[in-house]
């Protein structure tokens, strides 16, 4: 496997950093990841500011039931709609787990919220509004800014410009960029997401398909393609007015495939080998059948469109490289720095552990490897995938190892472990996802972990108080 080359010919000197020292720090986002950065910036003594592009804070947990006129995003005109969500979802981790460790995600008596344990998503909005609250983090938001451009200039510092986003025409303002907003950083915190990027199958044949298509970024209010969260619950969504839906997929066993238990409408399908202009839709394992819409649940691409490094950091295959431990690209280090890359985690208490570090990094209390260290720890990881046949596209995809990259995260920083109730907790939700996909929301067992979690949140209320 090649590695990607992180641009020798280029070189940016990491100066001896004093102890403790206040940088300016950009952050571009305000989703959960963007605000856990504002608030471990500030506590470490930073001055930060938060380019956000929408009118409020949540990212994509603020739900519109707007979608965007390509209903499978690969027009690069398109308006962008920045959020994921659809309608009826619901979180699929409980809220014990779910939540911030400096701010647990507990139920509320507010008039108007959601208090059940897995709830929708308007319910995690008003928690990260809360959160923002709690900690004034508001103050630090430049709401309707749209960052067009992240770069290096002369003095080691960052450029970054914005232009305004008129949302009373629904459009962006069309400023030349003498007529932006330039402002220089010491360092820039990406927190911009990765969920309105669609990914989409390559099929043979599509180009005569007659049916239609769609990415579940749109999907609102049937093949689909993936088996995914959205995917699972997409798929039952749709069930209860379509006459068939069949889930096309790599990573069914092959005694999986057929008719899903409990469901006269559901088959799970092998993945799609091609289609045909007739309407068929022709699977790997040989099943054919004739479907009007094809869905494509297939996840997302990283996009930076507004980072220039000189190509020093790249996506490749939707692998974004090279960082050190997702976070730090090592020639660009520490004042380059990505927040919330991984995925198939438990997302907000892990963008804790990257904000307290990469915050303790920036001051200089936190001792950061250097290039050459990065450098060969990334070759290593790189090399380990290769050997163990991992394509790059699941680079960032940690799945049950996000505990131990967690506590590496905790380690650096001097943060406490994951809590041991919390890992339980996660990994008894996953097995009751599988054994009872309609229930688990609802229905559970683990009574004596909740408990727990309770526990330790009342400690930290007591904290709070003190």
């Amino acid at each position: 496997m090649i590695i990607p080359n992180p641009n020798p010919t280029v070189r940016v000197p990491r100066p001896a950093m004093p102890t403790p020292a206040s940088r300016t720090v950009a952050v571009i986002g305000a989703g959960a990841a963007g605000l856990s950065a504002a608030l471990e910036l500030r506590r470490e003594g930073h001055r930060v500011v938060v380019y956000e592009r929408e009118t409020q804070i949540g990212g994509t947990w603020a739900y519109t039931p707007e979608t965007e006129n390509d209903p499978i995003g690969l027009d690069p005109t398109r308006k962008i709609v920045h959020t994921s969500l659809y309608a009826s979802l619901r979180t699929n981790l409980p809220r014990e787990v779910m939540g911030f460790r400096a701010y647990p995600f507990t139920a509320t008596e507010k008039p108007g919220r959601d208090p059940r344990r897995f709830p929708g998503h308007g319910e995690v909005l008003d928690y990260l509004r809360d959160f923002a609250d709690e900690f004034q983090l508001g103050e630090l938001v430049r709401f309707g800014r749209e960052v067009f451009h992240v770069g290096l200039i002369d003095n080691r510092k960052w450029v970054v410009k914005s232009k305004r986003v008129n949302w009373e025409l629904e459009e962006e303002e069309e400023e030349e960029e003498e007529n932006g907003e330039n402002e220089s950083f010491d360092a820039v915190v990406v927190c911009n997401g990765h969920y309105a990027e669609p990914r989409i199958a390559e099929i043979p044949g599509i180009d005569e398909w007659p049916g239609k298509q769609i990415h579940s970024h749109n999907y609102r209010v049937v093949v689909l393609i993936g088996s995914s969260a959205s995917a699972d619950d997409i798929s039952r969504d749709i069930a209860k007015v379509a006459k068939q839906v069949h889930i096309a997929s790599r990573s069914f066993p092959i005694g999986d495939i057929g008719k899903l238990s409990g469901h006269d409408n559901i088959w799970l399908q092998s993945m799609i080998n091609s289609v045909r202009k007739d309407g068929a839709v022709c699977f790997q394992d040989g099943n054919t059948i004739y479907a009007d819409i094809i869905l494509h649940c297939t996840g997302y691409k990283y996009h930076f469109p507004f980072l220039e490094t000189n190509d020093i950091v790249t996506v490749e295959e939707n692998r974004v490289g090279p960082l050190y431990k997702h976070v730090f690209p090592p020639t660009l280090a520490p004042w380059l720095s990505f927040v919330g890359l991984p995925w198939k985690v438990v997302p907000f208490p892990l963008f804790e552990f990257q904000t307290k570090w990469i915050a303790g990094v920036l001051s200089g209390r936190i001792p950061l490897e250097s290039t050459e260290e990065m450098k060969a720890d990334i070759e290593a990881f790189y090399s380990s995938l290769e050997e163990s046949g991992i394509p790059k596209r699941y680079t960032h995809k940690i799945g049950d190892q996000q505990f131990e990259y967690n506590d590496l995260l905790a380690a650096k920083s001097g943060a406490p472990p994951t809590e041991e109730w919390r890992k339980e907790m996660y990994f008894v939700t996953g097995r009751r996802k599988r054994s009872t996909p309609e229930t688990y929301r609802d229905q559970w067992e683990d009574q004596d972990l909740i408990s727990l979690a309770n526990q330790c949140f009342d400690k930290l209320n007591i904290a709070f108080k003190a």
